[in-house]
């Protein structure tokens, strides 16, 4: 099989790294790749915006199946051009991304298929937004409507606070992305995310993990992408798992289907858990980074069909083999991110961190320069562990942080620390 894989962050190189493992691959080519997974493929001189070459050259090179990594493609009609092409393609039409690109569609669906989560409003307009909030209590949740880069969101302590946001967003703060916005009613408990594949009708549930969005120690600074993540998550129990599917997965699936607009590929539902009882935070129309880089070390079957079936439509069958290792990850990103940061500097000890047990090291955001990896951009590293026990996994991926050797970069020190706490 020939398989294009588009995006070239993270969560790019480890579904990379997991398809080139597959025995029904016969050829990998990237847009745009990255030096962590350029020896895995022919990188093509394209970006993953360029959607219209992309799907001109799938056709012309008779790909059997393409792999959407980032959001943002998709929210654009990558999967579209392709699938009048004739292309395969493991991502959502433009209509059915929008449970991602768009805050107040999803919660619209979310809603018509009675899925539990928070009351919200949405407003291009500050008055009634502030209006809105004044009837809220604290804190305030102030969502940019749009794709933000996971970035969009305010949680306001005050009501103050809470109007600033407002008129920052609506002033253009995030671009078109706030152009409108989503006010939500603040939920209580522990998030946590859950993936499933599906081809619009059929379902296969993957698995649970749990991410780090505060840049600093015990939850601490701005939100970013993802600082590391970890899986399994203690708070995701069997009974959590059963609700998840029952009132969430399962009801939105069969409502974008009933819309005429069924959901392909991967959903990544963001979880809000409090007394076992599930809440959706937010769709993502794509796998999660740095959760994906989780699931992938976990995975054990052949990712490649699973993909190739969930794209046309077959998936109805299909099993999965997981390991029962557990699996950690932290982020080495750039000082100063997710503000201003500056790029270039040099990178050591990659090869040695490969080399310790357990330990994978994926590339986000580096960059080749003369043969030396060096820094390019906010989250630069993602050094992945496995282990027996969440302990060991951690412990390994930390030891996989000791090796390299970038004096520029910061990461968290309390990655799964939630899970540790409940031993």
């Amino acid at each position: 099989m020939k398989v294009l894989l588009v995006g070239g962050g993270g969560r790019e190189h480890a579904l990379g790294w997991k398809i080139a493992q597959s025995p029904e691959l016969s050829k990998l080519y990237l847009v745009p790749g990255n030096p962590g997974l350029n020896h895995l493929g022919e990188t093509l001189p394209l970006s993953d915006g360029d959607i219209e070459a992309i799907a001109d050259f799938a056709a012309e090179s008779k790909i059997d199946l393409v792999v959407v990594g980032p959001e943002a493609p998709l929210a654009a009609g990558l999967g579209d051009l392709l699938r009048d092409k004739g292309i395969a393609c493991f991502g959502p039409d433009r209509a059915a991304a929008q449970l991602e690109a768009s805050k107040s569609f999803m919660k619209d669906v979310s809603k018509a298929a009675g899925a539990p989560t928070a009351a919200y409003g949405k407003f291009t307009d500050a008055e009634p937004a502030k209006a809105f909030l004044r009837d809220q209590t604290a804190p305030y949740v102030i969502k940019a409507d749009g794709l933000a880069a996971g970035k969009g969101v305010v949680i306001a302590e005050t009501l103050a606070d809470a109007e600033t946001a407002v008129d920052d967003m609506l002033a253009g703060q995030f671009g078109a992305a706030s152009a409108s916005i989503v006010i939500e009613e603040f939920m209580h408990g522990e998030e946590a995310s859950f993936f499933a594949i599906t081809d619009g009708k059929t379902i296969v549930p993957l698995l649970d993990a749990q991410d780090h969005k505060r840049a600093f120690d015990g939850d601490k600074g701005p939100n970013t992408g993802g600082m590391g993540a970890y899986s399994p998550a203690p708070v995701f129990t069997q009974a959590v798992y059963d609700r998840t599917m029952r009132e969430i997965i399962e009801p939105v699936v069969a409502e974008m289907a009933k819309r005429g607009t069924p959901y392909v590929g991967v959903l990544y539902a963001g979880l809000m858990i409090e007394n076992e009882k599930p809440r959706l935070v937010e769709f993502n129309a794509r796998f999660g980074d740095p959760e994906c880089q989780i699931l992938m070390r976990r995975l054990r079957s052949d990712i490649l069909p699973l993909l190739y079936k969930a794209a046309t439509g077959a998936l109805d069958g299909v099993t999965l083999d997981w390991s029962d290792d557990a699996a950690a990850l932290v982020v080495m990103a750039a000082d100063g991110y997710p503000g201003s940061y500056e790029k270039g500097s040099p990178i050591g000890g990659i090869d040695t961190a490969n080399q310790l047990p357990g330990v994978v090291v994926f590339h986000a955001g580096t960059k080749s320069n003369d043969g030396e990896i060096v820094a390019n951009g906010g989250r630069v590293l993602n050094i992945s562990a496995t282990g027996a026990t969440i302990d060991e996994a951690v412990e390994r991926a930390y030891a996989g942080i000791a090796a390299i050797d970038w004096p520029q970069g910061f990461y968290r020190k309390d990655i799964a620390w939630r899970a540790l706490e409940k031993r």
